[in-house]
């Protein structure tokens, strides 16, 4: 088999749980997790007959903001629609979604290496019930919670764009970053409020052998004749693992002449490896209709600069990044690493700010927060500045002191001495330390250093 014969093609989608305090139609408390079962619901989440829903618009206010962080245009015109299928999840048999007017449309997204990923959609819908598959006196049953039910759900669909496990993984976690940077959601993948749901085919690569630049762009646009999608993965380390072994058990199928199956697949974790669930649904098999009991909504330029400007949605990670290097003259990995939290990049800055007049430089106070790791829920920035501050002043001490401190050290630590005359010369870190421990942290380690051996020496 010829190298890269085989080209990987990955989409996905995202399902993120909002942040809101109610529900996404009812006035329902969104706090479900690890609730007693079946305690956090109403008429609306059961989808009991005559109950109303009512749109949160918190929640579609989130799903704008995103989308405009992804790049995506705000579709003046969208509404809500039915998906329809059966599911013991579904109460009402339908779920309250969106199909050809999403909120968010037509976004693009950069991989650190320039790549380019398409955002295909960003739409707002309602979570279904939780099943719990058990055994209750020594039958197998399965229990619904509908503590879930109705919960804000942010679903985010790129293209397929993707080309390795590597470039999903990258951009699952700027998604993620990008959403606490908004406060929209804290997308915690234990709790489940981010599960990932990679599409996975693989083409032939004929690329390589065609020079002609727009007939290289129309086979990039071929996709494969099936995907298999894998449902429900909550761990970014899973869903990489998921799609590296799509790829080899597709492959595989390819180079005996098969085809691969379209169908849902699940993720085993005990066994490494996916499994086959059912056959893939189409758009038309969920009979798609607007929600008649939701008025469509509408958006102008203005309503959408004055509401989700870039006011609204603040400095982005990357944006944050870029500053830090450009006005503090960072390095990439520092900065990189002060961004991960929005909360430590500006505890960063906090901390800066009160150590300018102590002449502290920006790399100073960086290093210190990412080598020492200060717990900056209980240290304050002006405080921390204070501690930097004066672990850069020197403890000033005369010969004469210095050289008592040494020779009690000395006559306290005879088999340490012993030690450091038989050749093992580390010790001189301990009795080092021991010097500083009697005198300040902010002494001169050189010097003391000179003076033990200078001592050491005079009395071997």
């Amino acid at each position: 088999m010829k190298k890269n014969y085989y080209q990987p093609v990955v989409g996905l989608e995202i399902h993120i749980e909002l942040g809101t305090l109610s529900k996404m139609f009812c006035g329902c408390s969104t706090d479900h997790f690890n609730k007693e079962p079946n305690t956090i619901c109403c008429p609306v989440c059961l989808g009991l007959p005559g109950a109303l829903p009512v749109p949160n618009e918190k929640a579609i206010n989130w799903t704008i903001m995103l989308g405009l962080a992804l790049g995506c245009q705000v579709n003046k015109e969208s509404k809500f629609d039915r998906k329809n299928y059966f599911y013991p999840d579904l109460a009402k048999g339908y779920q309250i979604s969106q199909y050809d007017q999403p909120l968010c449309l037509q976004g693009q997204t950069c991989l650190k290496n320039g790549k380019k990923i398409g955002i295909r959609r960003v739409h707002l819908e309602e979570d279904t019930a939780k099943l719990l598959h058990t055994e209750i006196n020594g039958e197998k049953c399965t229990l619904i919670d509908f503590n879930r039910s109705g919960v804000p759900l942010l679903e985010v669909v790129t293209e397929p764009d993707f080309e390795s496990a590597d470039q999903v993984d990258e951009f699952l976690k700027k998604l993620q970053l990008i959403v606490r940077y908004l406060g929209i959601s804290q997308a915690d993948m234990e709790k489940g409020s981010m599960r990932l749901e990679p599409n996975i085919s693989i083409r032939k690569n004929q690329i390589s052998n065609i020079k002609n630049q727009n007939e290289k762009l129309k086979i990039n646009k071929e996709l494969p004749p099936y995907k298999v999608e894998v449902k429900n993965i909550n761990s970014f380390r899973f869903v990489k693992k998921a799609i590296e072994y799509e790829i080899k058990r597709q492959t595989e199928l390819l180079e005996k002449g098969e085809t691969p199956v379209q169908e849902t697949r699940g993720w085993n974790e005990n066994k490494d490896m996916t499994v086959s669930q059912r056959s893939k649904e189409e758009a038309h098999d969920y009979r798609y209709f607007p929600e008649p009991d939701i008025p469509p909504m509408e958006f102008d330029e203005n309503q959408i600069l004055k509401r989700w400007g870039k006011s609204q949605i603040g400095e982005l990670p990357d944006e944050k990044i870029k500053r830090f290097i450009a006005e503090y003259k960072l390095s990439e990995y520092n900065a990189e690493i002060l961004c991960q939290e929005k909360s430590l990049a500006d505890y960063f800055e906090q901390t800066l700010k009160a150590a300018k007049p102590k002449n502290i430089s920006p790399d100073q106070v960086a290093n210190w927060i990412i080598n020492k790791k200060p717990d900056t829920t209980k240290i304050k920035p002006e405080d921390l500045a204070k501690i930097i501050a004066d672990s850069k002043t020197i403890f000033i001490i005369d010969d004469t002191e210095l050289g008592k401190v040494v020779r009690q050290v000395i006559s306290d630590n005879p088999k340490a001495i012993s030690d450091y005359k038989s050749g093992k010369t580390a010790v001189l870190g301990f009795l080092i330390g021991k010097v500083v421990g009697l005198t300040n942290p902010s002494i001169d380690k050189k010097l003391v250093q000179n003076e033990l051996i200078r001592v050491l020496t005079k009395n071997t």
